[in-house]
């Protein structure tokens, strides 16, 4: 749905545009974004001094719907159909429930099915949305076309974390789940994430087929919204949520542990205190200016556990409160972060990378015996410090796409993380990233330590002397738009360089043409001579490009010191070229 560039003329090209808004407000059932949408057009249309910067603004509002893909729906909220308003949500509702009874009609016609749908009469959809401008909209609004529809539509008690939608969505035997969340993204966006009937995120061609449906509906108005009829489930499935994640952490093992914990102004606070509660652990010290949700985010300039001063307020708390350790939520509480008491830094306390929490967890997970047969996996931007790991004890590692919807696949999976602070530490229960669970292991295990006289600090020395010190670092190239991220990438592939930080690069992978069995994807891949690795690929969900780095050195003669040196000079060296080489 493209409306610029279609004629030389610009003046008709203005006039086409004009009309398309007018024509897009006059269909959208939110009287909101229809005001605010006319406004703008008001203001093109009267040619005065804002009307170059209005035709900007409505070029860029209708230079394509929205994209649903394997992430689903992310992006500013606003009028228009490349912003997330209840026009875009509804016709997305009205896709996923045609893709879902289409898949039912050919599985009745045929002997056997294959489909990533479960086998039910009539669509039925379990929905969960979080504190966000706009989320309790949308999920009422997705209620809506799944009853009008002929489907049975389910929607959770009240706001809460993503993960208590991925574990309903098989809990509930749904076809499908939807969480209303545009997780840690800026508070000007809001999001659509669609789940298959086993808590699993969709892969294609499942994204496709939901994209073809909304593409063929011309009109939000054509679209039935009932005005009720459906089901708003009670307590219980928080309940069931809040057993299965419990069971996690036996009875038994110790449990004196002061942890103070944020969630960033988002839906975490309540469930993961009742986490900690039920599972025996002492009430934590919470933030009070971050604990209750606020889709604002007024104390953080962006509400993600990685950026830079995002936890600034936590890490006071935590040395007011003398705390064993630091656990911090997104706003949806799919991710976890860490940080712990080390007096060689300044400040006296550090935040764990996403890498160095994923092989921690790994390690407890180790320790506490493996199923035979059964495996652990992180995605290609992840530490390999994982899979040495896996290798040393017999576990089988895999390697898989960013993203947990490619992680869930893995065949008998018992631990999947990514770098990005996301961690799956209970796929029979959530099959998707789970900052709540991921935090109950996180307590246990500083526990347990604790009452042996050690840190996690003191493990991961372990780990690096046995299999090597594995510095990661990532950074972000930010950009206005997403167009502007393709010509780097491109820049990248025809003019890969020889050489990074002095160092003969030795292997090029581009992961476009599939490489090591994994599915095509929008990445470059470079390993180095020293063994460093870089990875170059697009965001999924917002406006940047990332850049993922990776230096290994060996210990020798128990110079920890020394080889982490060496590692982090490494890495220094890389970023500096890398920022060189993607800069725009």
């Amino acid at each position: 749905m493209s409306y610029t560039g279609r004629h030389s003329d610009a003046a008709s090209a203005d006039s086409d545009l004009l009309d398309a808004a007018r024509d897009w407000a006059a269909d959208d059932p939110d009287p909101r974004t229809r005001a605010e949408l006319l406004d703008v057009v008001d203001v093109a249309a009267a040619g005065g001094p804002g009307a170059e910067a209005a035709l900007a603004d409505l070029a860029d509002r209708f230079s394509g719907m929205l994209e649903f893909g394997t992430a689903g729906l992310r992006g500013a909220i606003g009028a228009g159909p490349s912003r997330m308003n209840r026009s875009v949500v509804i016709r997305a509702a009205a896709g996923l429930t045609a893709t879902i009874a289409a898949d039912q009609a050919t599985r009745a016609g045929a002997e056997e099915g294959g489909s990533p749908f479960a086998p039910a009469d009539v669509p039925v959809v379990v929905i969960g949305y979080d504190a966000r401008h706009g989320s309790d909209v949308f999920a009422r609004d997705t209620a809506a076309v799944v009853t009008a529809a002929g489907g049975r539509a389910m929607v959770l008690p009240r706001t809460l974390p993503t993960p208590v939608l991925a574990f309903a969505t098989p809990w509930t035997g749904a076809d499908a789940g939807v969480m209303v969340t545009a997780s840690h993204n800026p508070p000007q966006d809001n999001g659509y994430k669609v789940y298959l009937h086993d808590g699993s995120q969709i892969v294609p061609p499942v994204d496709a087929e939901i994209a073809g449906h909304i593409a063929a509906i011309r009109r939000t108005a054509d679209v039935p919204l009932a005005e009720d009829g459906w089901v708003t489930l009670d307590e219980g499935v928080v309940d069931a949520y809040l057993d299965a994640i419990t069971s996690l952490v036996p009875a038994g093992s110790p449990r004196d542990v002061r942890i103070v914990h944020t969630a960033l102004h988002g839906v975490g606070t309540e469930t993961v205190t009742a986490a900690l509660a039920r599972a025996g652990f002492p009430e934590p010290v919470l933030v009070a200016e971050q604990a209750e949700p606020d889709p604002d985010f007024p104390t953080v300039a962006f509400p993600n556990p990685e950026e830079d001063g995002a936890l600034d307020l936590a890490l006071a708390a935590a040395r007011g409160a003398d705390a064993d350790v630091l656990i911090a939520n997104d706003p949806d509480a799919d991710r976890c972060a860490v940080a712990v008491p080390s007096p060689d830094v300044e400040g006296g306390w550090r935040l764990l990378r996403g890498d160095e929490l994923g092989a921690l967890l790994g390690s407890h997970l180790i320790m506490r015996g493996v199923p035979q047969g059964h495996a652990f996996a992180c995605s290609i931007v992840s530490s390999r410090l994982l899979a040495a790991m896996c290798a040393g004890v017999g576990v089988r590692h895999e390697e898989t796409l960013t993203g947990f919807k490619w992680i869930s696949k893995v065949d008998r999976l018992a631990y999947g993380y990514e770098e990005a602070l996301g961690y799956c530490v209970a796929p029979q229960w959530v099959k998707d990233k789970d900052g709540v669970s991921a935090a109950l292991l996180v307590a246990e295990h500083v526990a347990i330590l604790k009452a042996h006289g050690r840190t996690l600090l003191d493990v991961l020395d372990d780990l690096h002397r046995e299999y090597g010190v594995h510095a990661t670092d990532s950074f972000s190239v930010r950009v206005e738009r997403v167009e502007q991220v393709a010509p780097i990438m491109q820049r990248l592939r025809t003019a890969p360089p020889a050489a990074v930080a002095g160092v003969e690069v030795t292997r090029w992978d581009d992961l476009a043409d599939g490489v090591d069995g994994l599915p095509p994807t929008d990445a470059l891949r470079w390993y180095l001579a020293d063994g460093s690795r870089v990875i170059v690929r697009p965001s999924g969900t917002e406006p940047k490009l990332k850049v993922y780095l990776e230096a290994v050195e060996q210990v020798r003669g128990d110079d920890l010191v020394g080889a982490r040196s060496v590692a982090d000079e490494r890495l220094a060296a890389l970023r500096a070229d890398l920022t060189a080489l993607t800069a725009l």
